[in-house]
C-alpha cells in the first residue's frame, strides 16, 4: 500500500511577523468567489409574447406531470402558476386533475379551497369543503378549516352545523374541544354543556370527565360540577377508582372549603384504589392532612404509607422476612390487636422455599414474635399456645430442629403454672432432636430452678449417654455434684468422662478435673492426674501448668525444678520443638525469679539460647519458589558448634 507522506517538521517555532486573523481569511475568500451568471430579466410587452411564455410554461409543467404523474407539488405548482395568470378556470381544471389523480391527497384539498377563499369566491371554497369531508371525514384537519372559514365569516349557524356532521364521526377529545371552545367564543354555555354531555358519552374516560368538571368549575356551576365528579366515579366504575379523579374530586372540595368531604374522599379512595396505582394519592392525602389535619389524622396517613409502602416491597419479594418484620412492628405499635394478627398470619404463610436451616432461621422469628404478642400483648394464652403448636408442626424436625421455640413454648407452660406440660414439651423435644445439646441444658436448668436435683441427675444422664463427647455436660454434672457437696459423685463422673475414648475439648475436661482436686486441697490426687495427663500428651503447657502447680499451690520448689527440669530432658531429646523448649525455659526463668534463688536463677540462665534471624526459602503449593522469609533460629548452649556449623551453611 501507498505511505503516508511524512509531515514536514516546524524548525523555527518563533510568531511570525505578519499575523493573520481568522476573520481576514473568510473575507479574503468570499471576495476570490466568482460571481455566478443569472439569466437576464425579460420584460414581456408584447400579447404575443405573453401567449407564447404562457404556452411554453404550461408545456413545461404538463411534460413534468407526464414524467411523474404522482408528484403532488408539480400539480399544485402549476395551478398557483395558472392562477398568477388569474385564469381561474385552468388552474381549478388542474386541481381537478391532480385529485382524479389521488384525491386522498390532503393539500391538494387544501390549496384548491385556500385558492377560492383567496379570491373571495365563498361558495366554491365551500363546495370544496364539503366535497373533502365527505371523501375524507377521519382526516381533522379539513373539518377545522371548514369550520373556521364559516367561523370567519360570520356564518356561525353553518359552522355549528359543520361541528355537528363532524362529531357524528366521534373524533378524537381535540376535536371536541375546538366545537366546544366554538361554543364559549359566542358565549353558548348551555350549547357548550350539551356538547360536552355527548364528548363523555363518547369517551367515557377519566380524563374527559375530569375536563367536564373543570368546565363547570370554571363556569362557577359548583353543585354541576361536584354533580359531574359524582357521575364520573358512577359511570365509570372500575375504571374509575383512578387515583387523578379522586385527587381532582378532593382538591375540587378543598378549593371550595368542604375539607370533611375531601378528607371523605381521600379515605374513600385509599380503600378502594389499588395500593401499587395509588402513590401520588398518599402524597396528596399526606399534604392535605397536614394542611387541615390533626396530628393523629397525619400520623394515620403516614402510617397507611408506610403499609402502602411494605405491601409493594412484599409484592416483588414475598419471603424478604425483615420487611415482615417492619410490618408487624408498625401494626402492634398503631393498629388494633385483629390488624397485627392477620398481618403475623401472612408473614408466617410465606413459609421459606427451600428446607435449609439457614433460610429458616429468620422465619422462626416470625412465629416467636407471634406467640409472643398473642401472650403478652392480646393476653390470649390459648391463641399463643396454638401459634407454638402450629410452629412445632410444621418444622421439618427430621433435617432440623430449633431449641429456642421448644423452650419458649415450655417456659410459656412454667408461666401458666403448667409444670407437667412445660415437662412434655421438653421431654417430646428430646424425642424428636436428641442431638440438641441446648434442648438439655435449658431443661436442667428449669429441673434446677425448681430444685429437682434427681431429675437433674438422671437429664444429665440421658445426655451424656447421647452425647458422651461433650465435655461441657460432663463439667456442669460434676459442678452439679460439687455444689451439693456430693464429692465423691463428682469425682466419679469426671472419672468417667475423662476415660471417655474421644471428647470434644479435652483439655477443658482435664484442667477443671485438676481444679476440682486443687480446691479440694488434694494434691496427691492432683499430681496423680498430672501424671495421667502426660502420659496422654506432653504438651508443653501441661509441663508448666504442673510446675506451677507444685510451686504456688503446692508451696514444693524441688518438686516444681524437677518437674522442669524432666520437661526440659525430654525437650532436648525431641530437637525440633526448639519453639516450645524455650517457653519452658522462659517459664522456668520467671520462677526462679519469683523465688529469687540467684544460684538457680543463673543455672537457668545458662541454658537459655541465642536468638539468630535466619532466611529461609518458602515454596508454593505447586512446589514453585514463592520468595525468602526471615525466621528466628534459636542456638542452645549445649549444640553451640553443630548450631554455628548449622548456621553458617
Amino acid at each position: 500500500g501507498g505511505r503516508m507522506p511524512r509531515p514536514t517538521r516546524v524548525k523555527n517555532k518563533s510568531p511570525a511577523p505578519l499575523q493573520i486573523t481568522a476573520e481576514q481569511i473568510l473575507r479574503e475568500a468570499a471576495e476570490r468567489q466568482d460571481t455566478e451568471a443569472r439569466p437576464p430579466k425579460q420584460r414581456i410587452t408584447d400579447p404575443e409574447e405573453l401567449e407564447e411564455y404562457k404556452l411554453r410554461k404550461r408545456k413545461a409543467f404538463e411534460d413534468s406531470i407526464r414524467r411523474n404523474r404522482q408528484l403532488v407539488t408539480t400539480w399544485i405548482k402549476y395551478a398557483q402558476w395558472e392562477e398568477t395568470q388569474d385564469d381561474f378556470e385552468r388552474a381549478r381544471s388542474i386541481f381537478e386533475r391532480a385529485l382524479d389523480e389521488d384525491y386522498r391527497n390532503v393539500p391538494i384539498w387544501l390549496k384548491y379551497a385556500e385558492m377560492e377563499m383567496r379570491h373571495k369566491n365563498i361558495n366554491r371554497a365551500r363546495n370544496i369543503w364539503d366535497r373533502a369531508v365527505t371523501l375524507l371525514p377521519r382526516i381533522s384537519q379539513l373539518w377545522y378549516k371548514y369550520s373556521y372559514m364559516e367561523d370567519v365569516i360570520g356564518n356561525y349557524a353553518g359552522a355549528r352545523q359543520v361541528f355537528e356532521r363532524w362529531m357524528e364521526w366521534s373524533p378524537d377529545e381535540h376535536c371536541w374541544m375546538a366545537f366546544v371552545n366554538f361554543e364559549m367564543r359566542l358565549g353558548e354555555v348551555d350549547r357548550a354543556r350539551t356538547v360536552y354531555e355527548r364528548f363523555v358519552k363518547c369517551h367515557p374516560s377519566v380524563k374527559s370527565w375530569l375536563k367536564y368538571g373543570k368546565f363547570e368549575e370554571q363556569q362557577g356551576a359548583v353543585e354541576r360540577a361536584r354533580a359531574v365528579y359524582t357521575r364520573a366515579l358512577e359511570i365509570l366504575g372500575e375504571e374509575g377508582e383512578d387515583e387523578r379523579l379522586f385527587i381532582a374530586f378532593a382538591k375540587f372540595e378543598e378549593r371550595h372549603h368542604e375539607g370533611d368531604r375531601a378528607r371523605a374522599i381521600y379515605k374513600y379512595a385509599l380503600d378502594h384504589v389499588p395500593k401499587q396505582r395509588a402513590q401520588d394519592l398518599y402524597k396528596m392525602f399526606t399534604t392535605f392532612e397536614k394542611t387541615h389535619g390533626d396530628r393523629t389524622g397525619i400520623e394515620n396517613i403516614i402510617i397507611s404509607k408506610r403499609r402502602f409502602q411494605y405491601e409493594e416491597e412484599l409484592r416483588q419479594a414475598p419471603t424478604n422476612y425483615d420487611v415482615w418484620f417492619d410490618y408487624v412492628r408498625l401494626e402492634e405499635e398503631f393498629g388494633d390487636v385483629d390488624a397485627a394478627r392477620e398481618v403475623y398470619e401472612r408473614a408466617i404463610a410465606a413459609v421459606p422455599p427451600v428446607t435449609e436451616k439457614r433460610l429458616w432461621r429468620r422465619y422462626i422469628y416470625l412465629w416467636i414474635m407471634y406467640a409472643v404478642f398473642e401472650e403478652v400483648v392480646a393476653k390470649d394464652t390459648n391463641k399463643a399456645r396454638e401459634v407454638y403448636k402450629a410452629c412445632l408442626s410444621l418444622i421439618p424436625h427430621k433435617k432440623f430442629s430449633f431449641a429456642k421455640v421448644w423452650t419458649l413454648f415450655a417456659k410459656f407452660e412454667v408461666r401458666q403454672h403448667n409444670l407437667d406440660g412445660a415437662r412434655k414439651i421438653f421431654g417430646q423435644a428430646i424425642g424428636m432432636a436428641p442431638m440438641k445439646d441446648k434442648l438439655y441444658e435449658n431443661y436442667i436448668q428449669l429441673e434446677l430452678q425448681l430444685g429437682e436435683v434427681d431429675r437433674c441427675r438422671k437429664l444429665y444422664q440421658g445426655f451424656l449417654a447421647n452425647n458422651p463427647t461433650n465435655c461441657k455436660a460432663w463439667t456442669q454434672f460434676a459442678d452439679l455434684e460439687r455444689n451439693l457437696n456430693e464429692v465423691d459423685r463428682a469425682r466419679g463422673v469426671l472419672e468417667l468422662a475423662v476415660s471417655q475414648p474421644t471428647l470434644d475439648m479435652p483439655e477443658l475436661l482435664w484442667k477443671h478435673y485438676i481444679d476440682f482436686e486443687i480446691g479440694l486441697g488434694e494434691h496427691g490426687r492432683t499430681r496423680d492426674l498430672y501424671r495421667r495427663l502426660l502420659q496422654r500428651t506432653k504438651h508443653v503447657k501441661v509441663w508448666i501448668s504442673f510446675a506451677q502447680f507444685e510451686h504456688a499451690a503446692a508451696g514444693d520448689h524441688a518438686a516444681a525444678r524437677a518437674v522442669f527440669s524432666e520437661a526440659h530432658s525430654y525437650f532436648k531429646q525431641n530437637s525440633e520443638l526448639k519453639d516450645e523448649r524455650v517457653m519452658l525455659l522462659e517459664n522456668w526463668l520467671a520462677m526462679e525469679k519469683d523465688i529469687g534463688d540467684n544460684a538457680q536463677l543463673e543455672k537457668v540462665q545458662r541454658m537459655m539460647p541465642r536468638r539468630v534471624k535466619k532466611r529461609r526459602l518458602i515454596k508454593a503449593e505447586d512446589g514453585s519458589d514463592a520468595g525468602w522469609e526471615e525466621y528466628w533460629h534459636y542456638i542452645f548452649p549445649y549444640a553451640c558448634c553443630y548450631d554455628f556449623n548449622h548456621a553458617t551453611n
